[in-house]
Order: C-alpha cells, then structure tokens, then sequence
C-alpha cells in the first residue's frame, strides 16, 4: 500500500474521536500485507528475486543462441557504457541454478539470457571495475521454456546474426518438436514459412558460410537464393567449389569482399553461361573478314555480325546471303 494510503488510513482513525484507541502504523501495515497477498493469490502481483553475483559463478548455457565468442569490447561498448552511466546492470539475466550454493565447485548458474550482459560486467570487473555485478533473476525452466524465453527475448535483437538464430531454430526442432516444423510454428507463435527460411538456413552448408567476410553479412535471404541452385549434384560442387575460392580471398589482405558480389559470384558458379549453338553458315569473301553468321531456329533466321564489320565486307556477305536464298539454300 503506498503513502498516500497510509494517510488515508490515518485520517480514518483520527475521526473516531478521543475515545479511539491510540493511532499506530499496524492498520496499516496489515492492510498492506493483505492487499500484497490478495494480489498475489489473484496473480496480479509477482514477486521475483533477483541477486547480485560475480560473473564467475555463471556459465552460458550450451544451448544458448548467442556465440559468446564473438562479444568484443566494440560490439558491447553500448551496454558497458550503459552499466557505467546507471551505476548497475539495468536489466537482470535469466539464470537456472546448477548446484545449490552450499555444493561442491564449479559454476553456480547457467545463463540463458544475458550473455551480452555478462560478458560487459565480466569485461568491466576486469578493466578497474571490480565491484560490479552481475544481476540476476533465478528460474525454474525446462530446455523447451528456456529455449522460447532466449528466443522472445532476442528475436529482433540486430546484434544476433540470422545463422546464429538460424542454427538455434534448426537444433532445437529435433531436440524439443520432434522434427515437426508445424509444432515448433505453432509454439513460437510464428508461420511455418517464416520458420522455414530460417531452417533453411540452419541447414546451409558451412562452406558457404565462411564465404562471407563475416557471420553477421549472411542473410536468411541468401539461403533462399542459393537453395535451388544447390538441389543438383554439379551445381552444389560448383558452389562449394567457388566458396572455398571466396573464403580464402577473404583471408587475404585485400578489402573483404562484400555480401553482394559473393552472393553474385556462388550465383555465377551455379549457373555457367550456356554455350552457344554453332552458327548454321558464315558468308564471307576472305578469310580475315568477320563476316555474317547465320542461325536458324525453327522459322525464324538470325543473322549475326560484329558491330565494328566493314560496310563492304558486310554488303557482299548480304549479297551472298540473299543469293542463296532466293536458290533456296538459306
């Protein structure tokens, strides 16, 4: 109950005149308990407990999403200079317990939500901070609830790459659905779909993955083009093939190169350029000349020329052309 209602308490005790017992604040700390376990019965109140712990004593659990080893002091500096302006961590991690505290040796808890958090209050303790610590929130969670939980809680986090997500998706529908796209759809809240491309995704081979200057440039889009390209034997060798090329270009000491001209050349590998038919006839007067090919297809006649021919050379191989086919030979 908050202040004001202890006024409102107050004043109702005071208009009972002089013959009221003496004023005390127990009314109104029994109204309080009352009214917090009232709300708690009905579920309108939780009441959570959260702890303060050295990073230490937590560990990621192996199912966890995100890959802790690629946390740099860059890519947290947003939430280490959050911690260091707030004075705390603002927000707790989601942790299960994985001995009681009085047991053995070892890390305490394993973190389901909150990597980017520990590794900034590890990073912080490390780096002349030693005080600060890591905030928790202890819960009881099955591998299923804790994989729904990391997943509505980073799902439109930009920091997480597509593969990253992509792989959480693909392992956790054998380990948790069963293998059934529908029933790991169905409990994300998401469409089949939606869910499919990332599954895709999961599935792409690594090879083409570390074509990309880095994990964070691969895009669920990427595995859609690339998907029916790679359905055949030779053009899954000839993306592969191109792949290894790129990742070693990549590693280089030129510029990397950009996601778009590596989607453009796994495209290219896939699809070689057709070779083109050999020309039915070629009209020409010398053997240096160009000259005129000729191409048919069905009724159709192509004719075909460079565009730098000499007018003559291409009058007399025309000459010869309509020659033939006023005598029925072209």
């Amino acid at each position: 109950m908050s202040k004001r209602h202890d006024a409102v308490f107050d004043d109702v005790l005071k208009d009972l005149g002089e013959g009221a017992p003496a004023r005390d604040r127990s009314g109104a700390r029994f109204l309080k308990r009352s009214n917090t376990m009232a709300e708690q019965a009905t579920g309108q109140r939780q009441e959570k407990v959260l702890r303060l712990v050295d990073p230490a004593s937590c560990v990621m659990w192996d199912r966890h999403n995100r890959a802790y080893d690629l946390l740099t002091e860059a890519n947290c500096r947003d939430l280490i200079d959050g911690i260091l302006s707030q004075g705390q961590q603002e927000f707790p991690a989601i942790v299960r317990r994985l001995r009681p505290a009085h047991e053995g040796q070892g890390p305490e808890f394993e973190v389901i939500c909150g990597a980017r958090r520990h590794f900034a209050v590890s990073w912080l303790r490390a780096n002349n901070y030693p005080k600060v610590q890591y905030l928790i929130e202890e819960r009881e969670l099955t591998d299923e609830e804790a994989f729904r939980l990391a997943d509505i809680e980073n799902r439109d986090r930009e920091d997480i790459s597509d593969v990253e997500r992509a792989r959480d998706y693909a392992q956790a529908m054998e380990l948790y659905y069963g293998g059934s796209q529908g029933l790991m759809a169905e409990r994300l809240k998401v469409s089949p779909g939606w869910l499919s491309r990332y599954l895709d995704l999961g599935r792409l081979d690594a090879r083409v993955i570390a074509a990309f200057a880095s994990l964070h440039e691969v895009k669920e889009l990427h595995a859609r083009t690339l998907k029916p390209l790679m359905k055949a034997k030779e053009g899954r060798e000839a993306v592969l093939r191109e792949a290894d090329a790129l990742a070693a270009e990549q590693k280089g000491e030129g510029a990397p190169i950009p996601a778009a001209k590596v989607i453009a050349r796994l495209k290219a590998a896939a699809q070689p350029p057709k070779k083109r038919a050999a020309a039915d006839k070629v009209y020409r007067r010398h053997p240096d000349e160009k000259g005129v090919q000729v191409r048919r297809k069905g009724g159709r006649v192509q004719l075909e020329f460079e565009k730098d021919v000499a007018d003559e050379a291409l009058r007399r191989a025309l000459e010869d052309f309509l020659k033939d086919r006023a005598a029925g030979r072209a």
